[in-house]
């Protein structure tokens, strides 16, 4: 398997952020049986905030997603960084955000674990979907919606 921390630190990310993507990827493993591409669940969850190397806001995901086909990876990995946040944005909300206008909600259950072990990981430390839950309160009840059923619906894969 392909060194991705090395990824990170090479496109600019600081340790804190290596941290968590590692953390991520230990997470997603307990969701990859054999219905899912376990390779590909690693490398979107260790890559998945490449994009903070040049932001810490919302466009993140965006712009990861362009440092990966940069990178010449793969597009499937590039849309699991580009779906990853919460639980992934509308069109509209992407607007909204002042972010091109494409839906970034996460399709395939790869990128659905991937989104998920995310939202199950705080800094480096893992978080259960209730704190995460009272971590996001202020969020609208559309937002918090979509992450409570992504949850549901990928614990439904843990090993």
């Amino acid at each position: 398997m392909p060194e991705y921390s090395h990824t990170l630190f090479l496109a600019g990310c600081d340790a804190g952020v290596v941290s968590h993507c590692e953390k991520v990827a230990a997470v997603a493993a307990r969701y990859s049986g054999e219905s899912v591409d376990s390779d590909l669940v690693h490398a979107g969850a260790m890559l998945h905030d490449i994009g903070r190397s040049k932001t810490h806001s919302i466009k993140h995901a965006a712009k990861g997603a362009k440092i990966c086909r940069r990178l010449e990876l793969s597009e499937d990995i590039a849309k699991i960084v580009g779906r990853h946040t919460g639980a992934g944005l509308t069109e509209d909300e992407s607007v909204l955000l002042g972010l091109p206008p494409v839906s970034a909600i996460p399709e395939t259950l790869e990128e659905k674990i991937v989104a998920h072990a995310d939202n199950l990981v705080s800094g480096s430390r893992e978080v259960t979907i209730y704190e995460r839950m009272m971590q996001i309160a202020d969020l609208p009840a559309r937002s918090k919606r979509k992450i409570w059923r992504l949850s549901m619906e990928v614990e439904l894969l843990a090993e």
